[in-house]
């Protein structure tokens, strides 16, 4: 879709549309900054621009051809040299022709959706995902036109309250508008920020904003959005021990807040650190299960009951790796759930721990604080499940 067919009211938020991309493309490869990164991250990074440019006949690059010819290729890469595989589970009959809004727990600042894009495109989706994405993120100029040019749009955070209602209400209506008139899929993470514990839990306040677009009931709107919970599995999170230090920080500093140069560490540490095994599961759309609601439930608990139902989803979702489990008995002192690993399993597993916690660069590090918050982080994806 071009320019000037895309409501004007999103233009500061939404992914370029095609026609702007080569003038987008033109102040990035005049940014050195950018330049110096490019070539780093993409060899021959000029090269391969003009080539996907000529291979255009004219036609204006679509912003899918772009994430095909550049981003596509990073992603497979991190894949082959840091992960042990990546897979992706759907229900038998789903439909992938059909836009979705992928809402799953968010476990890496950066790789979520790309690792997700590069799913869909492996498994015969017509499109990727539109990413919602956190302006705190967008520490350059340079970042928000990467990410725009890769389908993301600019979640406006730290307003005021009137400022963030407003920016509430066009968010919703820029999803409503994706889903039903681009027919785009959609990736948001279920609540702002990740879950450091990885106790995942939809924020009620993201399905309020949800249900501020669209047209008639609460209901119906958040059914016109197609929402398919998703669980993200990761065996080995890279950025575990900054975790860990964060929440000793956060213990004993008040007030902390992590700096931008702390954001950046995490974003290169979960690019680059080794993730196992790593797998999506998608559940159903939750339209079925949403026409089986009372119409008369109040609001007040109909997002509490919408938010514990994606939970659950999730939840069930899961895989769980050998680590969670040994997190498990580790943390309660039993062997419950040992049929789940073996013995040079667990070894490993807790030698593992061990030396996240030796990663945490603090003056003083609190060993035994840092090792029950990495256990914890490890259990609570096992604890949700056999919960239900």
């Amino acid at each position: 879709m071009l320019s000037h067919q895309i409501p004007d009211e999103f233009r500061d938020m939404r992914p370029y549309a095609p026609d702007e991309l080569p003038g987008v493309f033109h102040e990035l490869t005049a940014d050195p900054q950018f330049m110096d990164v490019a070539r780093h991250v993409v060899p021959h990074f000029e090269e391969k621009l003009a080539a996907m440019t000529a291979t255009a006949s004219g036609q204006p690059l679509s912003n899918l051809d772009v994430q095909k010819a550049l981003i596509y290729p990073i992603v497979k890469r991190i894949i082959a040299e840091c992960s042990q595989g990546i897979t992706l589970g759907v229900p038998t009959a789903f439909d992938r022709a059909t836009p979705h809004t992928f809402i799953t727990n968010h476990r890496d600042i950066v790789l979520d959706s790309a690792l997700l894009s590069a799913l869909l495109v492996d498994n015969g989706f017509p499109t990727t995902p539109q990413i919602a994405i956190g302006d705190n993120l967008l520490i350059f100029p340079w970042i928000e036109k990467i990410v725009r040019i890769n389908k993301s749009f600019i979640v406006r955070r730290s307003l005021h309250m009137r400022e963030m209602l407003r920016a509430s209400q066009l968010m919703s209506r820029y999803m409503h508008y994706v889903i039903g008139t681009e027919r785009d899929n959609i990736w948001i993470a279920q609540r702002e920020g990740r879950a450091k514990d990885s106790n995942d839990r939809t924020q009620e306040s993201l399905l309020k904003m949800m249900a501020m677009g669209g047209e008639g009931s609460a209901i119906d709107r958040l059914r016109q959005l197609n929402l398919t919970p998703m669980a993200l599995s990761y065996e080995y999170d890279p950025c575990d021990y900054l975790k860990a230090k964060e929440f000793q920080q956060k213990r004993d500093i008040e007030g902390f807040r992590k700096s931008k140069a702390d954001d950046l560490e995490n974003m290169r540490v979960g690019i680059l650190g080794f993730k196992g095994r790593i797998h999506f599961e998608a559940a159903p759309c939750i339209n079925v299960w949403l026409d089986s609601l009372d119409p008369a439930t109040p609001k007040g608990d109909l997002f509490a009951i919408v938010a514990a139902h994606i939970d659950s989803e999730i939840f069930r979702s899961y895989r769980l790796f050998p680590g969670n489990l040994v997190a498990l008995d580790t943390l309660r002192g039993n062997t419950d759930h040992a049929d789940g690993y073996t013995a040079a399993e667990r070894d490993a597993f807790l030698q593992y721990i061990d030396s996240r916690v030796a990663m945490v660069d603090l003056p003083h590090p609190d060993a035994g604080f840092l090792r029950h918050c990495l256990l914890t982080m490890y259990a609570n994806p096992a604890i949700n499940q056999l919960a239900l």
